[in-house]
C-alpha cells in the first residue's frame, strides 16, 4: 500500500503534467512513483485473487486447479 503522501504527490505531478509545467526531474519522479503504485496494486490484487474460493450455485467448489495449487502451497482454505 502506498502512503497518502505518495499518492498525493502522484496526483500533484499529474496535474503539473496536464498544465505542461513538469520538469525533467519531476517526470522521472512521476515514472518512479507510478511504477511503485503499480507494483503495490498488483501485489494487493494478486493476494486478493489467491485467497478466493469459487463456488457454483449448488455450493460445489469450482476453483480453477491452478489457483487451488497456489492456495495449497500457501495453506489457504484448508487445501492439502
Amino acid at each position: 500500500m502506498l502512503s497518502k503522501e505518495k499518492i498525493a504527490r502522484i496526483n500533484e505531478l499529474s496535474k503539473k503534467k496536464k498544465a505542461g509545467t513538469l520538469t525533467a526531474a519531476e517526470e522521472k519522479e512521476q515514472i518512479t512513483l507510478r511504477q511503485e503504485y503499480l507494483e503495490a496494486f498488483r501485489s494487493g490484487m494478486r493476494h486478493h485473487i489467491e485467497g478466493m474460493k469459487v463456488v457454483d450455485p449448488e455450493g460445489n467448489d469450482v476453483t480453477p486447479d491452478k489457483l487451488k495449487q497456489i492456495q495449497k502451497e500457501k495453506g489457504l482454505h484448508g487445501r492439502e
